[in-house]
């Protein structure tokens, strides 16, 4: 993770000499101010956010396949990337790009911003609502995904009644992408995501009970309902904050666990919480850097890179676990 971190901060679509990005991580004086901000504002919170995201990210995939014991379930299942995808939707494809609340505007990339970070919301509000009625994980993990085809359903609708410029606003947003967010949007972003990392390393033991099955983790003291809503709650918002400021990144959460699993081969959350939350960040990484490959002839998509480490892991959970029902 850490060598994956300096690659990223050296490496990139602009050929920097290592020196010169040392002296500039240091603080030191640099003649070329150019490189100073490339490094700086580009390249130093681009890994920070990757890193973040991958840890986010994967955190939430653990816990959802924990709480509905299912090895296929992810944050793209519940449909909240897709929550967040219809609110940047609206606000680039119905709204033309401005958001108004009251006698407020916004625009741009703060609208934006908001429409994925409110439609993210709206989705959770839905899977709360409906876990409050639905006992059963499976028809609760089968209601989020009707939603996911339900806002997925609008989406193309509002696609097909747009303009031009609008759809493809809306595909570049799509394809995700971990620089979207800005040195001075950092300590918040960093703050509200490692207080939620930290509020997930507190839902170990109700993890662990929750394996045996709800019955079994009620005769421990766990009280499932509330344990259930909590969980909901921390991979919504984990979710909602990394697909608001980074756009749908796919597999990440849903793959990433199985990689903890296959290399420490325990499902004792103690050990496999702390090593998914690394092994996110890692992967994040590695995914930022395979982007900067074509170096100055461009970046290649995320949403194009994360398939290719992802999908391979999922194929090969089908057919390890083909009688899965």
């Amino acid at each position: 993770m850490f060598v994956l971190f300096a690659a990223n901060l050296f490496l990139g679509s602009v050929d920097i000499p290592s020196s010169a990005v040392s002296d500039i991580l240091l603080g030191s004086d640099t003649s070329n101010d150019i490189w100073r901000l490339i490094v700086l504002e580009s390249r130093l919170p681009q890994a920070v956010t990757a890193l973040l995201c991958g840890m986010a990210l994967s955190v939430s995939g653990l816990m959802l396949q924990t709480l509905f014991n299912n090895p296929l379930a992810g944050p793209e299942v519940l449909g909240i990337n897709s929550g967040a995808g219809l609110g940047v939707a609206v606000v680039m494809l119905l709204l033309q790009g401005t958001f108004t609340t009251g006698s407020i505007s916004f625009g741009g990339y703060v609208a934006i911003l908001a429409g994925a970070f409110i439609g993210a919301l709206l989705i959770i509000a839905i899977i709360l609502l409906l876990s409050t009625w639905v006992r059963s994980n499976l028809f609760l993990l089968i209601a989020g995904m009707a939603v996911s085809y339900l806002t997925s359903a609008v989406i193309s609708l509002l696609n097909y009644f747009s303009t031009a410029e609008g759809v493809h606003s809306y595909l570049i947003w799509g394809m995700g992408n971990f620089g979207g967010v800005s040195m001075q949007q950092m300590p918040l972003f960093t703050v509200v995501l490692t207080s939620c990392l930290l509020v997930s390393l507190l839902m170990i033991k109700p993890l662990n009970a929750l394996l045996l099955g709800d019955a079994y983790a009620a005769n421990l003291g766990v009280r499932t309902k509330s344990a259930r809503m909590v969980l909901l709650i921390l991979t919504g918002l984990l979710t909602a904050i990394v697909t608001a400021y980074c756009g749908p990144v796919a597999f990440i959460g849903l793959a990433v666990p199985h990689f903890a699993r296959l290399f420490l081969r325990t499902g004792n959350h103690i050990y496999l919480l702390p090593a998914t939350i690394l092994t996110g960040g890692t992967v994040a990484l590695l995914c930022n850097l395979l982007c900067q490959l074509p170096g100055e002839r461009g970046l290649i998509p995320l949403g194009a890179i994360t398939p290719l480490i992802g999908a391979p892991v999922i194929l090969y959970v089908v057919i390890r676990d083909r009688g899965l029902n």
